[in-house]
């Protein structure tokens, strides 16, 4: 097992990493100190992992709620049918809420914690790399509103997230390179040689070698912590997280929920961010093509679906967190291994990157 810890001005918490980690009784009941157990989990995480995790808490009040798959769901109907629950079953202040499952379930349940009766405590226990690399880390919940992802929510820390690597066993290999999408970020905003060694392993990774998987994930969560340490609340240095994320929640929101992966759709916001660092001079043509490359070798989406003029892919961006007093305010990179907050980019030089992309021809590896 490897553990890590987010240090935050105030407090901290545990990352455990490692296999077979729902196997650990003192390890899942170290972090759970109450009476009163709420497991939320999916209907296709729960008849994987559900009989296991609920096995440690059997002795407690125990209730669980399995929510349809799918970031449609991520919204906040979900989120009361948890606060019923709660309510329902007289869930006090002082009960422990696991989060089971990818980054919808992490984001909904943290939301939820954060919310009942001002926060209760909360347990991150992720299932997919996506969630095991990024979304589980740091804090941030939310659900989604029709007109923007993740625009109600919290910064609410969990006590401990737990990372089970056997559960990447069973994600399909859509849902595996999603995560590396996360996992190549890291590389670009601020870990050069992190990036070289991905572009070294990237075989290994799909092939989901274990020890390949636990150096990246680790290595993810070492860069996240360190993130997350410096700026917990998205004040400085934590937006450049959200490399190819206003594209990528643009299109997101404007295909429709479920449409597309999270990590396809921040895949092809890294490549949309990375031409218009070109744009504005940072990077080079070579670079945009380095990332291109690793991007397909990872198995990920490199060109912008379908069903998106220009104009409304830059209506959807505008409702984006990252924005201030009506700026587009985008993360990208001034070259590989470091990221760039401009305080403004000019809106011309982003839709000529949007009609570039909607305009090329969908080659091998498009959605």
């Amino acid at each position: 097992m490897r553990n890590l810890m987010v240090e935050l001005a105030d407090r901290r918490y545990p990352i455990a990493i490692g296999q077979h980690l729902f196997d650990d009784h003192a390890l899942m009941t170290r972090h759970i100190a109450s009476r009163q157990v709420m497991i939320v989990t999916n209907e296709v995480v729960a008849p994987l992992y559900l009989a296991k995790v609920s096995a440690h808490y059997e002795d407690r009040q125990l209730e669980v709620i399995i929510l349809p798959d799918g970031e449609a769901f991520k919204t906040m109907d979900s989120a009361m049918t948890v606060f019923d629950r709660l309510l329902q079953q007289k869930f006090s202040r002082t009960a422990h809420l696991i989060a089971l499952g990818g980054g919808v379930i992490g984001d909904l349940a943290g939301f939820a914690a954060a919310c009942y009766q001002r926060g209760i405590p909360f347990v991150q226990m992720p299932t997919t790399l996506l969630s095991q690399v990024d979304s589980s880390v740091g804090g941030k919940t939310a659900v989604n509103h029709p007109l923007g992802k993740n625009m109600m929510g919290a910064f609410y820390q969990p006590k401990a997230v737990i990372a089970d690597m056997t559960t990447l066993s069973t994600l399909n290999d859509r849902e595996l390179a999603a995560g590396l999408a996360e996992v190549i970020k890291y590389g670009l905003i601020r870990d050069l040689e992190f990036f070289e060694w991905l572009e070294a392993h990237m075989e290994a990774l799909v092939a989901r070698d274990p020890e390949a998987l636990a150096t990246a994930v680790e290595r993810s969560c070492q860069n996240k912590a360190m993130v997350v340490a410096l700026d917990e609340r998205e004040t400085g240095e934590r937006a450049t997280l959200n490399l190819g994320h206003t594209f990528g929640h643009a299109l997101e929101t404007g295909l429709g929920y479920g449409a597309v992966l999270h990590g396809e759709a921040v895949a092809i916001g890294t490549l949309l961010a990375a031409d218009l660092s070109s744009r504005l001079g940072y990077l080079e043509v070579a670079d945009i093509d380095r990332i291109r490359r690793l991007l397909i070798r990872a198995n990920l989406p490199t060109t912008v679906p379908e069903g998106l003029s220009p104009e409304e892919f830059l209506e959807h961006m505008a409702v984006d967190k990252k924005n201030v007093e009506g700026q587009l305010r985008l993360i990208l990179l001034k070259r590989i291994g470091e990221a760039h907050l401009p305080m403004s980019v000019e809106r011309g030089l982003i839709k000529q990157t949007l009609v570039s992309a909607i305009a090329l021809h969908r080659p091998q590896g498009s959605l």
